[in-house]
Formats: C-alpha cells, sequence, structure tokens
C-alpha cells in the first residue's frame, strides 16, 4: 500500500510541476499518449510544456505502472497521461494515469525519507563503503591535542567555495545579524582571535539576566544585541548593548509559548537596514525599528496562511532577502511565502503539495546557474524555490524524518547537504541547471552524519558538526569519508571562526577546536557558568571579538580578540 501511496504522491507532484530532470543524462518526460509501437520499441508523447510531439525509446525492461499499478507496454492507449523516466536515450520507467475517471486519488500520507518528491533519483543512496575510511572514535582530554588523520589526509586538496554561495543580507563588518550569521552558515569573518583558551576560558565580558525564558540566538548589528524571550505572558524582542549587556529595549512580539519541554520563542531575530524581523514560536512575525523597538508592522502567519503550528512550537529564523521577508507557514496553499519587508504584504506563496508541513529548519538563499532560490528544510524534505517567483523548482526526501527536520541545510560547490536526529542521518543533492530549471540529485545518503539541531559548517570541502548521540566529526564533504570523529563536549552546536570551531554542548561544556581535516586537536575547554538546567540549544555566536552563549534567561559574552 505504502509504495502504491508514494507512487500516486509522486504523480501528483509531476502534475503541479510540470517535468523535471535530475542529471545530464535523467530526465522526466511529461505528456499525453499519440501512439505507441511495441514493435518497434517506439512512443510518441505530445509535450505538456509545448506543442510539440516526442519519440521516446522504449528499453527491454522498461517497467510499466498504470494508476500505481504493474502493467505492459501493451496497455498504453492514446490519450493517456504518461510520465516517461529517461536515462541515457531510453525509458526506464513509466508512470501513467488512465483515462478512466475511476483513477484512484492519492490518500494524505506522511513523507518520510528513502524517496524524493520533486525530482527522481538516478545514483545510488548507499554510502560509500566506510569500514575503511571511518576514523576510530576518541575521547578528548582539555588540553590536550588527539590526532587522528593520516599524511594522505593533510595532503588531500579540495575546492574552494564558489560564487554560488552569495551573500543574503549586508551587514556591518563584524556583525552577526542572522542566524548563523550573514550567509547563514554558521561561519563568522572575525580574524585575531585567542588561538587557545586558559584552563578557566576566555575572560568574560558580562552577563545578562532577565532576557526571557527561549532557545532564541543572538544577533548583532551596528553595536547592538537582539534576541527574544517570555517574559511574563508575553513573547519578547530585546535589544541589548553591545559593549554592558545593558537593556536598552523590549517589545512585545505575541503571546508567550509554552509546551512544557522548552518554554518560549526558539528563531532568532534578523537585523537588515535599520529594522528587525523576528518570528515567534507561536507564529507571530514583526518588523521593529531597530533603534526604538517600535512595530512597523506584525502578523501571525500559521492564521493568515492555513497553517498550523508544529509540535514543539515555530523554530524558523525569517530570511531578509532584498525586499523580501521568507518564511515557511506550512500551509496547503503556502508551504513558503515572500512577504514584501517594508510592508508586510503578500509577494508569493510557494505550495508543495505532497509536503505542506514546516518543520524546524530556517531557509536559506542560494544561486544556480544564475538562478536564485530559497532553500529549506520542511517536514516533508528539502525543497528549492525560485526566489523571483516562489516556483517550486526542486525536492528531495532522503535525509527527512517524520518526526521533526532541524537542521539549517548547508549549501556548497554547486551541492546541498541536509542532515537530521532521529537515526536517519543526511544527503548530498547535487544541483544542475537548464534552462532555468534546477535540477537536483541524490549524490548519497549516509548515517555518519545524524545532526539534529546543532547545525553543521562546511570549509574547504570538509563539514564539521555533531552527529547524534553526540560525536564530533569531520566529513569529506565529496566522498562521505569520515576524516576523523571525537566525543568532544558530546552533543553539540557549532560555529567557526578564524580556524576554529566553537562546540558549545548542550550541557553547558565549551571548547575550541581547531578546524582542519588534520586530525582533533582541542584548543581550550570551560563549563558555562550559570547554567539554567535546561539544554543549551542555541548556537554559539562569534562577532565583534566576542562569543555569545545564550542559556535561557542569561546571556553571557565573552572577549575573545587577542591582545
Amino acid at each position: 500500500m505504502w509504495t502504491r501511496i508514494r507512487i500516486l504522491c509522486f504523480l501528483a507532484v509531476v502534475a503541479c510541476f510540470g517535468t523535471f530532470s535530475n542529471s545530464a543524462s535523467a530526465e522526466v518526460v511529461a505528456g499525453t499518449v499519440v501512439s505507441i509501437s511495441p514493435r518497434t520499441n517506439r512512443l510518441v508523447v505530445k509535450l505538456r510544456s509545448e506543442e510539440t510531439n516526442r519519440v521516446l525509446r522504449l528499453a527491454a525492461n522498461t517497467r510499466v505502472l498504470i494508476d500505481g499499478k504493474n502493467g505492459s507496454v501493451s496497455r498504453l492507449e492514446p490519450g493517456q497521461t504518461v510520465y516517461a523516466f529517461v536515462s541515457d536515450s531510453y525509458v526506464t520507467r513509466l508512470n501513467v494515469k488512465s483515462t478512466s475517471d475511476s483513477t484512484p486519488k492519492a490518500e494524505p500520507t506522511k513523507i518520510t525519507s528513502g524517496s524524493t518528491f520533486g525530482s527522481t533519483k538516478t545514483s545510488s543512496s548507499k554510502p560509500p563503503d566506510s569500514p575503511a575510511g571511518t576514523a576510530p572514535i576518541e575521547t578528548a582530554s582539555t588540553g590536550t591535542s588527539s590526532r587522528t588523520s593520516s599524511s594522505a589526509a593533510r595532503n588531500r586538496r579540495f575546492p574552494k567555495k564558489t560564487d554560488d554561495s552569495t551573500s543574503v543580507s549586508a551587514s556591518s563588518d563584524g556583525d552577526w545579524n542572522q542566524f548563523r550569521g550573514p550567509n547563514r552558515d554558521n561561519l563568522s569573518t572575525e580574524k585575531g582571535l585567542l588561538a587557545s583558551w586558559p584552563d578557566q576560558g576566555p575572560p568574560q565580558a558580562w552577563s545578562a539576566q532577565g532576557i526571557g525564558e527561549g532557545y532564541s540566538a543572538v544577533s548583532i548589528s551596528n553595536g547592538r544585541v537582539y534576541t527574544m524571550g517570555n517574559i511574563g505572558q508575553e513573547e519578547k524582542v530585546i535589544c541589548l548593548d553591545l559593549a554592558s549587556g545593558r537593556e536598552i529595549w523590549s517589545s512585545t512580539n505575541g503571546q508567550a509559548y509554552r509546551e512544557g519541554q522548552g518554554n518560549g520563542p526558539r528563531g532568532t531575530p534578523s537585523v537588515v537596514d535599520g529594522r528587525v524581523y523576528s518570528l515567534g514560536a507561536n507564529g507571530d512575525l514583526s518588523c521593529m525599528d531597530a533603534q526604538s523597538g517600535q512595530q512597523q508592522w506584525r502578523k501571525n502567519i500559521l492564521n493568515e496562511f492555513g497553517g498550523s503550528n508544529i509540535t514543539w512550537g515555530i523554530s524558523e529564523s525569517v530570511l531578509v532577502d532584498g525586499d523580501k521577508v521568507i518564511c515557511t507557514p506550512g500551509g496547503q496553499r503556502a508551504t513558503m511565502v515572500a512577504l514584501n519587508r517594508n510592508t508586510g504584504n503578500v509577494v508569493w506563496t510557494a505550495a508543495v503539495p505532497t509536503s505542506p508541513k514546516a518543520g524546524y529548519a530556517s531557509p536559506i538563499a542560494i544561486e544556480v546557474g544564475g538562478v536564485r532560490q530559497y532553500v529549506n528544510f520542511t517536514h516533508g524534505g528539502v525543497v528549492g524555490v525560485r526566489a523571483s517567483d516562489g516556483r517550486v523548482m526542486w525536492g528531495q526526501r532522503e535525509s527527512a524524518n517524520g518526526t521533526a527536520n532541524c537542521s539549517t541545510p548547508v549549501f556548497y560547490d554547486g551541492s546541498i547537504f541536509s542532515a537530521s536526529g532521529y537515526d536517519t542521518g543526511g544527503s548530498l543533492f547535487r544541483l544542475q541547471s537548464r534552462n532555468g530549471q534546477t535540477m537536483s540529485e541524490v549524490a548519497y545518503s549516509t548515517k555518519e552524519m545524524k545532526n539534529h539541531h546543532g547545525g553543521m559548517v562546511v570549509l574547504n570541502g570538509y563539514l564539521y558538526g555533531s552527529s547524534d548521540p553526540g560525536i564530533l566529526k569531520c566529513i569529506e564533504l565529496r566522498s562521505n569519508r569520515v576524516v576523523w570523529q571525537n566525543r568532544s563536549v558530546g552533543k553539540a552546536a557549532v560555529s567557526y571562526a578564524d580556524g576554529h570551531l566553537y562546540v558549545r554542548s548542550e550541557q553547558g561544556p565549551v571548547a575550541l577546536v581547531e578546524a582542519t581535516p588534520n586530525g582533533y586537536e582541542e584548543k581550550g575547554r570551560f563549563d558555562q557558568p550559570q547554567r539554567s538546567g535546561r539544554p543549551s540549544w542555541s548556537h554559539p555566536v562569534i562577532a565583534n571579538g566576542k562569543l555569545f552563549l545564550r542559556d535561557m534567561d542569561n546571556l553571557l559574552a565573552y572577549d575573545i580578540r587577542e591582545n
């Protein structure tokens, strides 16, 4: 039954999105049967996309599915709708919809990992053989070095980051104006930072209490710090002085969110051109003046676009790109939406029919073949939407699970890597552009990176991140080879600055680790003081010579600049 449902759901997606292809040698042709000749193995199809016919060659082993059931070429008839999977000039599979009105309709279903939506998988999802290429797990000792890689790994060369990764929003030098930094990759441009820490950790600059319950990280812009928290019965956006931690203003965003296990907002404000854009856990989205906190506009994206809140509350940090604000209500007619950043008016809506429900990740902006698009990890999978008009370009579900997809995807060298926890793992999707369309291909799927919500970073072709149950890994992105792995401080969020990884454990310890494929080398560790007793899930932020750690009602700032 599940196989039938998957097939029918895929047919619905193809019918909505037109012709998809996923590699230079594979494509999906959608159209209507004009004629069929089993003797010559020729199928003539009138294309849906244009008023022309196309002759397709059938292979001896072409699989035929008619209304989701096994069929044969002999049952093909003129007028039937077909979706032909073409590889190396031959049709490998035909999905056929009969002309009868009794065609079964797809039942509502939860998308799970293991199949794609919006495009087809043409390469094996089995990861490369790993026993020989997987490094042993080590346990780090404070202030010690543990090297696990060979000289061959040290000498390996990889392509540098391409120009496909573009800046999302303008920010001043040293600022960190949104979730995961200016380019949403958790890579700081800070230089001249401490290369090692004393036993007690770097000196604390200040701490601020009273910012409320919540898991929001911080954004830094023009000498101010912005975050969110529950204070009393209200969800607040809070502005602090960068130098002292003193509160400058707080402004109500909506009603406080409480669900027992972890109260408060999850999203991080985005600060662009003197305005602060904040999305709360109940779906309240506001635009405020950065100087005063005065509200410019506000709306609830769940109410307005027919979405429903997810199990642990809306966790998205909105993306501000040009004159648009991008967010994910997760409604049937509006999986993602673009709003005018000055007015809040709708620019476009994008529906993903087979996977409308929102996940817990945040969108990123990328360019492939000159086409700008927004990528997010929804409940059902990773989806790419054209920036200009909201058209869904591609989708992949390999790294999705049915519980919670939390980790924001990363973009490197024309590929997307996404991962989730709950024993699911990650996948690398190669993106290609053809005639203004973007095609996705699954390069591999892997259990080596089961990143729950701590985020990942990519440096010179290597992926760094914490894999459940809490193992810090360095993986060669191209091959999925584990270069090294170490238990470090346990399950953690990871950011990068000035040659080092800042690894913040959900239990409190923070480690400074050299960002190199040569092996795990720890340069310092300390236990965060003033612990809340809740897991510390907020990502560490490095900006303006400081390290910022949010732990519910407390925000701590550390001086990490070399004297």
